[in-house]
């Protein structure tokens, strides 16, 4: 297919999946309507244009309610969210709520809203408003802004929420031997993230090598391998992405086979989806099987005891 046809096809949703690949943080944009009420949505489409003058731009789709709200509001601000702030992001990418119902926030100058425990802050007046295909590309100019590098940013990729963090090819590569004594050879969380990262480095490159799985649909066939079946809610939330964009991967997997959707709101494990899970499995256990070889039997349960009440999984640790 011919990149430069304007007129070519695209599969929509596997267009977006694509977009998926460039991570990008999460922001709800607020101001207020011409009654003076609160206005907000869920955006990940925010970026910087301009330091002098300082200069912002968000879209937003044609369709949405709020679209023409936002075209004719003189200011806007940016809550750029922080790691702790999903439920809220998935309440603003919702339609047809109060959203604001039961939220503290402030308001700045011109009325738009600010919320507490956000990573950053933006306070914008209007600067232009351009035509963008389905969407309308809106420019803010930075009247104000605060930022808390306490609260570390909300992150969106490859359609589930992350946060973000150092890699490790910054600090010292895997192969280097963590030293065994001083203050960074006895810091867990230095110690945990490295032991992460040299434990995921292989496993999501090989589940999509070998049987075309990506780490979303990995982790449900994972979360419905035990029980069967969940409700979507309950998935969503354990799988990290937002529900209309979870409704995408359970489309996916159902057709490949592996889901079915059932009336009552519930995922369900089809035959062909458990067989599917049973083989990542294997791949999974054979690499912690070789990540764990100079443990014996008794060191990798309390391992694995340890990191459960490390994780706040107390209970399940004293039953293992």
């Amino acid at each position: 297919m011919s990149t430069t046809d304007n007129k070519q096809e695209f599969d929509i949703k596997d267009f977006r999946r694509a977009l998926g690949q460039f991570p990008t943080g999460v922001t709800i944009i607020t101001t207020q309507d011409e009654k003076g009420e609160p206005i907000g949505v869920t955006a990940s489409s925010f970026n910087s244009v301009s330091i002098s003058p300082a200069l912002v731009l968000w879209s937003v789709d044609k369709s949405a309610f709020s679209a023409s709200i936002m075209e004719n509001a003189s200011h806007f601000a940016v809550n750029i969210l922080s790691k702790s702030q999903i439920d809220m992001s998935n309440r603003f990418a919702g339609r047809g709520e109060d959203k604001f119902g039961g939220i503290d926030y402030s308001e700045s100058p011109h009325g738009s809203p600010l919320f507490k425990g956000c990573s950053a802050q933006l306070e914008c007046k209007t600067w232009n408003v351009y035509e963008g295909g389905d969407h309308l590309i809106i420019v803010g100019e930075v009247l104000d802004y605060r930022h808390d590098e306490s609260q570390p940013p909300l992150v969106f990729a490859c359609g589930s929420y992350a946060v973000s963090m150092q890699h490790p090819a910054t600090t010292a590569s895997n192969t280097t031997k963590v030293p065994g004594d001083g203050v960074l050879g006895d810091y867990m969380l230095y110690l945990l993230r490295v032991a992460y990262s040299n434990c995921s480095a292989q496993l999501y490159p090989e589940l999509m090598a070998k049987h075309g799985i990506a780490p979303e649909e990995w982790r449900a066939l994972t979360l419905l391998s035990d029980t069967g079946k969940a409700e979507s809610a309950y998935l969503a939330k354990m799988i990290g992405q937002p529900t209309d964009v979870f409704n995408s991967t359970v489309e996916r997997m159902q057709s490949k086979g592996y889901l079915d959707l059932l009336p009552e709101g519930q995922v369900q494990l089809t035959e062909q989806g458990g067989e599917m899970s049973a083989k990542l499995f294997e791949i999974a256990k054979s690499q912690e099987e070789s990540l764990l070889s100079g443990l014996n039997e008794q060191q990798r349960n309390d391992l694995k005891a340890s990191l459960k009440k490390v994780a706040g999984m107390g209970s399940e640790a004293s039953a293992s």
